[in-house]
């Protein structure tokens, strides 16, 4: 496993990471003992960093965590997020009162006395125009209740604007072989405001792995199944805002590329972190099978010139007319 530092929290972190809300729901069924299971063999491949949300579960995966870091005696950094437990996402929803109950919370639901990091999650955009709400986050980290702040964002604009914050210092964002377009400009201005990047939806909702087709089938409780349109939150959570039939015949041409001895998972994965801007990407995994497979992506070679140029021609031809300017 390698390790990159978190922009300017000095956190250093596993390149491949674990995400959390597999563990909390919305991916079909999952039991506790089995997500234990993942999160113990991610740390035994030598993950350090876990991002999870108030949400994900309703604490659900938090507590599991929780339970983790009792388990172990590694160091383990921990990322929540808050803000969707709103019922409608409004600005005027992000109050101090509403701030301090959701840290209040995650603080209980993670068995800690301070958050690693707290991201908001996937605001609405006139939020990054109300200076006051990371005022709030501000006095939070004063009063000694979370000790970093960052955002997890829909779309590039955001992300260039949260930055425009300075005690804004990760920036969680859609990166994978299907969502090219955050490495245009705002990779580059986040190096040199030292942000770190958290790559979410690494692997497009399991479309990389190469494991899908036209015949498979997902959960009634599986976003994949109730989210494919937008119909429950963001379209571009699900399988990165790409129609399903489309991503599959791109996937085929990425396909070609892996090389032999890894999985499709472990290139699209490597793919990310050939990009230096990122500081890792968050994969989920509700197997201890899927967890090995993810983090053997850290020690895979670079890949070649040649496989990069392919990737961003079929992102090009197949997927950018969809996704590209959208999010």
């Amino acid at each position: 496993m390698q390790y990159r530092t978190l922009g300017r929290t000095a956190f250093s972190v596993s390149d491949v990471s674990f995400g959390a809300w597999a563990i909390g729901g919305s991916w079909g069924e999952v039991q506790d003992k089995d997500s234990l299971a993942a999160l113990h063999k991610a740390v035994d491949c030598g993950v350090n960093f876990i991002d999870t949300a108030d949400v994900y579960g309703m604490g659900r995966s938090e507590r599991l965590i929780a339970q983790l870091r009792r388990e172990r005696k590694e160091p383990i950094v921990v990322a929540t997020k808050a803000g969707r437990r709103l019922p409608n996402q409004t600005v005027e929803g992000y109050t101090r009162e509403n701030l301090t109950s959701w840290v209040e919370d995650s603080l209980e639901n993670l068995s800690t006395d301070c958050l690693d990091l707290l991201q908001l999650h996937c605001p609405p955009t006139a939020l990054y125009y109300q200076p006051e709400v990371f005022g709030y986050l501000d006095d939070l980290v004063t009063a000694g209740k979370i000790r970093h702040y960052g955002v997890s964002v829909e779309r590039v604009e955001e992300a260039l604007k949260a930055i425009e914050f300075p005690n804004v210092k990760t920036v969680q964002i859609i990166f994978n072989c299907f969502r090219l377009r955050p490495a245009d400009l705002f990779f580059e201005v986040a190096k040199k405001k030292r942000i770190g990047i958290l790559a979410r939806v690494p692997l497009a909702s399991g479309l990389l792995t190469g494991k899908f087709n036209k015949a498979s089938q997902f959960a009634k409780d599986d976003h994949r199944q109730f989210n494919r349109h937008g119909e429950a939150f963001d379209m571009g959570e699900t399988f990165s805002g790409v129609d399903y039939n489309v991503a599959l015949a791109a996937v085929e041409e990425i396909r070609k590329l892996v090389p032999t001895g890894a999985s499709m998972a472990q290139f699209a994965l490597r793919w990310i972190l050939m990009f230096d801007a990122v500081t890792c990407a968050i994969p989920g995994g509700k197997t201890t099978e899927q967890i090995v497979d993810n983090c053997r992506a850290s020690d895979l070679s670079p890949i070649s010139y040649a496989a990069m140029k392919q990737v961003a021609e079929i992102y090009a031809e197949k997927i950018a007319p969809l996704v590209h300017q959208r999010w």
